[in-house]
């Protein structure tokens, strides 16, 4: 008889949402976790799009630890001396709690998420890492971990973007330079009142912004900042395939970031209370792996679940829907006590009839359309500075008309490439 029905590695969110579903239910359930605590390890910009959760604990934003509720979305271009912003603010990104988006801290709001796997019936080890499965007759039994021998019906791998497990398992082929970003992100410290007076926010709300062009110097990527209670989240995600290329290093662009003229301001006078970097997946559709294999299951970023836009970056979501359709399934396979790939199969069929596969087919030419279309990162944000220097700029020489202002300067990136991009991002995003 195995130890448990299910075992789950990594605590992150796919990991401790199939496993509270599972122990919900009465299955016997054990998370495995290498770093110190739940959530030690886990980086992220910092936003929660709340309806997956909302489905699983509803009313979870009452008692979990969320910063701010966002209501305000920023989209900025950058050159080294300007910064263009589209600024949306509404109150009505709030009052749904199916529709309204968070600011948290993976450290604690990952915690939190596992302690409530806990409460249901859960067991937790931290710090344990998984060093293989473990197989019989080449069946997965269970896991590896250190010098223990753990078994289970049926395993489920929530083990980070560069899953090595299941690439051991043949199941996820070696990451590629260009489907994958590294992230770095600072926390900085500031009182609640100066962030609300900072970024014009009433108590509670907060800022989800994100920031393409001097961040990453022209490479694939951008910059983001979000807003928490008495802390900021400012970051920057570069494509792998790039750093690989750049004389730069990540932290001295961050730190460049930090110092530009827009963004030194809104800093002013905070302490750094950490500093991390990740791998982020950035695929979409492409670097999906087998999700399924005889008592086996893939989710989360280790199933490449995530999507970037260019205006939205989502995973969060993708993962806590995930993580609950494969406890479903393995809910469904245990009354069956079938966990072969055939009897685990409605794992995929759940995430294909779910927002999160027909999001990721929707969008599917958008990594392309990110990765190629470099103007956005250079001339772009160039092209609105000029712009705008000459619609704003009086020096006393005489006026001519916004068409003659604009024109000359849409001629300098080409009107053809402005219409081939216009075109490809309507398609892609």
């Amino acid at each position: 008889m195995a130890d448990y029905d299910a075992i789950v590695v990594g605590a992150g969110l796919a990991g401790s949402t199939a496993a509270y579903c599972m122990a919900k239910e009465g299955l016997s359930v054990l998370i495995l976790e290498r770093g110190d605590t739940a959530g030690s390890k886990n980086v992220t910009g910092g936003r929660l799009y709340g309806h997956s959760l909302e489905k699983v604990i509803p009313g979870f934003a009452k008692e979990a630890p969320i910063e701010r509720t966002v209501t305000r979305e920023v989209i900025s271009m950058l050159t080294a001396d300007s910064c263009f912003n589209i600024d949306f603010h509404s109150t009505k990104f709030a009052g749904s709690p199916s529709s309204e988006s968070y600011t948290v801290l993976r450290a604690e709001f990952d915690a939190w998420l596992t302690g409530k796997a806990e409460e249901a019936g859960c067991d937790v080890v931290c710090p344990a890492r998984v060093d293989s499965l473990l197989k019989e007759n080449g069946k997965v039994v269970g896991v590896v971990a250190g010098d223990d021998e753990l078994t289970a019906d049926v395993v489920i791998l929530a083990d980070g973007v560069n899953s090595l497990l299941a690439q051991k398992e043949g199941l996820k082929k070696e990451l590629s330079p260009h489907q994958v970003a590294v992230g770095a992100k600072q926390i900085i410290e500031l009182p609640e009142n100066v962030i609300n007076d900072r970024f014009c926010l009433n108590k509670g709300e907060g800022v989800a912004r994100l920031l393409a062009g001097k961040p990453t110097n022209g490479m694939v990527g951008g910059g983001f900042i979000y807003t928490n209670k008495e802390s900021l989240c400012v970051g920057l995600v570069v494509t792998v395939a790039d750093i690989m290329k750049s004389p730069q290093r990540l932290p001295d662009m961050l730190e460049a970031f930090t110092q530009h003229p827009s963004i030194k301001p809104l800093l002013e006078g905070g302490k750094l209370a950490e500093y991390s970097a990740h791998l982020v997946p950035e695929g979409g559709l492409a670097m999906l792996p087998t999700l399924v294999a005889d008592n086996l299951l893939v989710t989360g970023d280790a199933a490449g679940l995530c999507i970037n836009l260019g205006f939205t970056v989502r995973g969060m979501d993708f993962a806590i829907a995930s993580g609950e359709m494969a406890a479903r399934t393995v809910i469904e396979a245990k009354a069956r006590n079938d966990f072969s790939a055939a009897g685990l199969a409605g794992y995929r069929k759940r995430l294909d009839e779910s927002f999160v596969m027909k999001d990721l087919q929707t969008h599917k030419n958008a990594p392309d359309f990110i990765e190629h279309t470099t103007r956005v990162y250079n001339e772009y944000p160039a092209l609105v500075e000029r712009i705008f220097l000459d619609m704003f700029r009086v020096n006393g020489t005489p006026s001519v008309r916004m068409l003659k202002k604009v024109f000359p300067h849409l001629r300098q990136v080409g009107f053809l490439n402005l219409m081939k991009d216009g075109i490809k991002g309507m398609g892609a995003i």
